[in-house]
């Protein structure tokens, strides 16, 4: 079978699915908070070295969401546009997004959070359902940089106490 370099304008789409577990040695109700508090979100989802924010809202109720703008080491700007879909408080966090570079789409997600009690813990299931648009963005990356926040979740939850 003959294979042919796609066409320029031709768009393509991956579908991917990756689930990540992690345990976090802080309750559910500190864990969600990290996810529910303004505050909170911003230091350890949006800021770090070498990042500059352009802007950065976030709403955090059911048909709420959040814009995030964003370079990093004088790059391109990335935006996320996300909105909850469902939320139970401790237990369960829904939300949709979207990310762009430039004006380029990246992809679209729907996220399931859940928090589950385990041996004075928490037990973390991130699971992502996403299409990646183009070639410019991969589900190994999405995953490898979730990955990346779920380690500075940990860090701010250890700065945090």
């Amino acid at each position: 079978m003959n294979q042919t370099a796609p066409l320029k304008d031709e768009h393509t789409v991956i579908h991917s699915t990756f689930t990540i577990e992690r345990t976090y040695p802080q309750s559910p109700a500190r864990v969600f908070h990290a996810f529910a508090d303004k505050a909170t979100v911003r230091r350890w989802r949006v800021e770090g070295d070498g990042f500059a924010i352009a802007e950065f809202s976030f709403d955090f109720r059911v048909g709420g969401g959040e814009v995030s703008r964003f370079s990093y080491g004088g790059g391109p700007e990335i935006r996320l546009d996300a909105q909850f879909q469902d939320i139970v408080p401790d237990q369960r966090i829904v939300f949709s997004y979207r990310m762009a570079i430039g004006q380029q789409a990246m992809s679209a997600s729907l996220t399931t959070v859940e928090l589950t009690p385990d041996d004075g813990g928490t037990r973390l299931t991130y699971t992502e359902q996403g299409a990646f648009f183009d070639g410019v963005d991969s589900a190994k990356g999405r995953e490898e940089g979730t990955r990346g926040l779920l380690e500075a979740l940990a860090v701010e939850l250890q700065r945090s106490k």
